[in-house]
């Protein structure tokens, strides 16, 4: 298996599973998040680097070595800080793989119009439920 870099922006509940993960199965994984105290989501599986920080701030993504990611994630709850570091990472430091995560569904039209890559945990689970109650019913967005 290919060892990417990936950067985990935000090590809340979303983050700190999928840095841990990615880790777990020999990714070289570092997590930028505000409060150092976030890291102890992160379980044993984790062998990256942590760094506290505002990933909005370009010194702390320099310290993340952004310029050789091949892979950033903006997991946040906050879809502005998120938006802001998908769209520094693909255009200013060209990094090739950029998801972003769009915490509030009625963003997704900002972020399709900046041609930002994004996951929606609250399409996913709404697409969840009504397979749930319908396998053949197709998930349409909110």
């Amino acid at each position: 298996m290919r060892s990417d870099y990936i950067i985990v922006v935000g090590c809340g509940r979303l983050g700190s599973i999928l840095a841990s993960r990615l880790s777990g199965i020999g990714h070289r994984v570092v997590v930028i998040d505000r409060r150092e105290a976030a890291f102890d989501k992160l379980t044993n599986e984790f062998s990256g680097f942590q760094i506290v920080g505002d990933a909005s701030e370009m010194a702390v993504l320099r310290a993340a070595k952004i310029a050789q990611a091949d892979y950033l994630f903006a997991t946040t709850t906050e879809d502005n800080l998120n938006l802001m570091v998908a769209q520094i990472a693909g255009s200013i430091f060209n990094v090739p793989h950029v998801i972003a995560r769009v915490y509030d569904p009625t963003r997704e039209s900002i972020y399709r119009r900046l041609n930002v890559e994004m996951i929606s945990p609250t399409q996913l689970s709404v697409a969840a439920f009504l397979y749930a109650v319908d396998p053949s019913l197709e998930h349409k967005p909110l």
